[in-house]
């Protein structure tokens, strides 16, 4: 079982980009899935998740109102679709999986209940 990231890059303050997270060996339908970001010298944070039952959706103030989380339960991939972007966008986004059932808990709370799985992430660089 594993996820993959893809679609980071160099982009331009306000520019946008779509991060995808593709899953194989396992049924990513089942799970709450996840983006999180970590910025240089920073903890990683939960930045939007989507929860496996209804689709609920979780995003941070950080990211409210600019970032969307799309579930494509066909192609087995969760999409981050990223617009606005600030410098402070800047770092290492995570993908990561796990049998939370509500999206919230997993973003404000991964460290506590912990993850099944984790990609290796794919590097957003927002700069002029």
């Amino acid at each position: 079982a594993r996820l993959v990231e893809s679609g980071g890059g160099l982009v331009q303050p306000g520019g946008s980009l779509r991060l995808s997270c593709a899953a194989s060996g396992f049924t990513l339908a089942n799970y709450t899935i996840g983006w999180f970001h970590q910025a240089p010298g920073k903890e990683r944070e939960g930045v939007s998740c989507i929860s496996s039952a209804d689709e609920n959706t979780y995003y941070s103030d950080s990211v409210k109102g600019r970032f969307t989380i799309i579930r494509d339960k066909d192609k087995s991939t969760v999409y981050l679709q990223m617009n606005s972007l600030k410098s402070e966008d800047t770092g290492v986004y995570y993908c990561g999986a796990a049998r939370i059932g509500v999206a919230e808990a997993m973003c404000l709370r991964w460290r506590a209940y912990g993850m099944d799985l984790w990609g290796e992430g794919t590097l957003v660089t927002v700069s002029s």
